[in-house]
């Protein structure tokens, strides 16, 4: 079973988190949720979570995937963490799956890895993103390991990716059609 840790700082977007945790239980992936400086954490709208694990607890290098929600000031708390940006850089090495959405690209470009790479994130970050190939007309973009997308609002979409990219094609399609994401993909100018 693949597993996947969703960081979360204080300022994070709820629906960038929680989305991807509820997709990779839909398609039986174990999904942790880790907070960085405590098992409580208030999101970006002041609503708490109860984190499963604490940064400095367990072997967090043991997950397939790391996921940085955004929202603010989560991204910037995550991006200004010395200990994120080392994971970051860890999973990286490894070629294992870093996904950022919203503003937490940020962080990988304050980690160095977004050098040529394909990469979005909420309208108005890409200042910050350094020497990267910014793709303003995508909902996900993926470059090797690196996934990223633009916002609460793709929180679903992006979602789906991370566990295509974790080889969980055909639960995606079937999470896809169960939650009605195509219906709504499909009908969203109404």
């Amino acid at each position: 079973m693949k597993k996947v840790l969703v960081l979360l700082a204080e300022g994070f977007e709820i629906l960038e988190a929680l989305s991807v945790v509820d997709v990779c239980i839909r398609a039986g992936i174990k999904c942790d949720t880790c907070g960085i400086a405590s098992n409580e954490v208030k999101s970006s709208h002041g609503i708490r979570i109860i984190a499963d694990k604490v940064f400095n607890e367990g072997d967090l290098l043991s997950y397939d995937a790391i996921v940085l929600p955004g929202g603010m000031p989560g991204a910037t708390n995550l991006r200004d963490d010395i200990r994120v940006l080392e994971l970051v850089r860890e999973y990286n090495s490894s070629g294992k799956i870093i996904a950022a959405v919203c503003a937490a690209p940020i962080v990988l470009a304050e980690a160095g890895i977004v050098s040529g790479k394909k990469i979005t994130s909420y309208p108005g970050f890409n200042e910050q993103l350094g020497n990267c190939i910014y793709i303003k007309d995508k909902t996900v973009v993926v470059d090797e390991n690196i996934i990223t997308s633009r916002g609460p609002g793709t929180s679903l979409v992006f979602a789906l990716e991370i566990i295509k990219q974790l080889g969980y094609e055909k639960e995606a399609v079937e999470i896809k059609e169960g939650m009605m994401i195509n219906f709504f993909l499909e009908h969203s100018n109404n």
